[in-house]
């Protein structure tokens, strides 16, 4: 942004207000520039520590209520997800399926990999029946 002579105008910054004017002398810039520079920095680390905080106390909470037995997460949706396994048990590539849909690559992996489990359960089934 420096590079570039860009710069930042805050409602909450009434500095960068005088900075946008280009009123004022070499010195007065220079200092506004200052300024805003370290007041803009500081509050990124302001709202970046307020992030990590919310982040920190929401996984306590979660961790808290896992371990009462109140918190089960996210039900998975266990129609779409067999929709899923059928598409991929007739080959369609996991695009499509992302288009069709609408999960993440995630979703189709974490199925795929059921599938490949219980593949090999029910290998390791008639192996042992013979």
């Amino acid at each position: 942004m420096t590079a570039r002579r860009m710069r930042v105008v805050a409602l909450d910054l009434p500095t960068s207000w005088m900075m946008a004017t280009n009123a004022g002398d070499e010195f007065t810039m220079r200092m506004f520039e200052a300024i805003n520079g370290m007041l803009l920095d500081m509050l990124a680390a302001v709202a970046r520590k307020d992030y990590d905080d919310r982040r920190r106390r929401q996984a306590q909470g979660q961790a808290k209520a896992k371990a009462e037995g109140r918190y089960k997460g996210r039900p998975e949706d266990a129609e779409r997800n067999d929709g899923i396994g059928r598409m991929l048990a007739a080959g369609q590539s996991w695009g499509s399926i992302q288009s069709a849909t609408g999960c993440s690559r995630a979703t189709i992996a974490k199925i795929a990999r059921r599938l490949k489990q219980s593949d090999q359960a029910v290998q390791g089934e008639s192996d042992h029946s013979r």
